[in-house]
This record gives structure tokens, sequence and C-alpha cells, in this order.
């Protein structure tokens, strides 16, 4: 049997691809705060901003590209059973040709109903616009999950992380919960390392690995190939 890995990335990896994470923005778009643009009260009083910050976005990851740790991170799976869990809402790592990946926060290249959330929608469009409206005929919002909001997948991703005989964390500050707490699932048993250009305070045993994505987890790929 193959050994299971769990893969725990954040913003830093979308990073290197040219997406600024929402920390790179200042807590600020376009003179608006991030909580005006980005949580349930915020749409409710102005859909239309809301609307033009995630098309804006949803633009810029249709831009870009698959970085060297996301196809790396892909190879995994030619020896490993791999398991995604992911804080990102952009489609990069299915673009490097991962299989299996968990968006804890949404996918911004899906729409939603507003009045069912159970109803999301692939986007034929990178736009959303008011007056676009699911069958039930309530408008379309970006299927991101908002401040305030419940985080998707936490108890499946939960199990992935209890079973992993090895997990890797990449890019992720773990400040945003609960998803942060995912990374205290791994087993004590487990191979965990932790990859990061500045994190203070890495999580108990977990090895740490002081870089970017792009500088450190390709050879940390490598090694683990290796040995399957």
């Amino acid at each position: 049997m193959k050994q299971k890995i769990v893969v725990f990335t954040g913003a830093g990896v979308s990073a290197e691809s040219g997406l600024k994470t929402f920390r790179d923005m200042g807590g600020l778009w376009h003179e608006h705060r991030l909580e005006d643009v980005a949580s349930p009260d915020g749409w409710r009083r102005d859909p239309a901003t809301v609307l033009r910050f995630y098309n804006e976005r949803r633009l810029g990851v249709l831009a870009a590209s698959p970085n060297a740790a996301h196809a790396a991170i892909a190879r995994l799976e030619d020896k490993y059973e791999v398991t995604i869990v992911t804080q990102n809402i952009d489609d990069l790592h299915e673009r490097a040709g991962s299989t299996r990946v968990l968006h804890v926060h949404g996918e911004i290249l899906k729409a939603r109903s507003t009045a069912d959330e159970s109803r999301i929608y692939p986007m034929r469009s990178p736009l959303i616009e008011l007056g676009d409206l699911c069958e039930l005929g309530s408008q379309l919002r970006p299927d991101v999950v908002w401040f305030g909001e419940n985080v998707r997948f936490l108890s499946e991703s939960a199990g992935y992380f209890a079973q992993a005989d090895k997990v890797l964390a990449i890019g992720t500050s773990l400040t945003v919960w609960p998803a942060a707490g995912l990374v205290d699932y791994a087993p004590a048993e487990a191979e965990r390392v932790f990859v990061s250009p500045d994190l203070q305070d890495v999580p108990d045993d977990y090895r740490f690995l002081r870089g970017t994505a792009v500088e450190t987890v390709p050879g940390l790929v490598e090694e683990w190939l290796a040995q399957a």
C-alpha cells in the first residue's frame, strides 16, 4: 500500500505565482476594508463592490500559472496517496495535476446561490454581475468562505491528517482559524515538515524548513520520492 501524505497549503504557495495575499493588500482593497468585501455584512451593504473585488481576483487567478511548488506536489502522486488541504481559493493545484484537493475556504472559479448555499455552479464566464441569478431567482455570489461563515471539509480534512504518514505544511501563517488547527491532528509517528520563509511559531514536532515554497518544496519532494 502507498503511504499517505497530506499537504496543507496557504497563501504563500499561490503568492509565488503572482497572486497577492490578503496580508499583501495591507488589510485594504481600493480603500475598502477586507471585512467590507469578504463578509456577509459587506455583501448585504454593497454587493456590487464585493462582486467587483472577486471579479478582479478571479481574472488574476485565470492569468496565473502553477509554479514549481505546485508541480512538485503533484509529482508526489507518482508514489504516494496524496490529499491536499488548501486555504487557497484558486485552482493552481488542480492545474498542476493534483487530483484530490479540498478547498476549505471555497473556490473562486465557482459561483453559488444566495438562497441555497448547496447550489454551486462552475463559472462559464470570469465575471459575476448583479442580475446573474440561480434557477431559484436569487443573485449569484462567489463560492468563497467569508469572515464569519463556516469553513468547509474540516472533519474530513482532520481525518486525512490523522491517518497521514507524512504531513507537509507550506506557506500558511497559521493565523486563520479553524483551519489552522488542522496541523495538530497529525499523528505523533508521522513525518511532519513545515515550510515558510518567516514563520515565528512552528507547530510542535514539525521540522522547519526556512524558505519559500519554490525554493524548498521541489527538493523535499525529490527526497520523499526517493524514499518511496
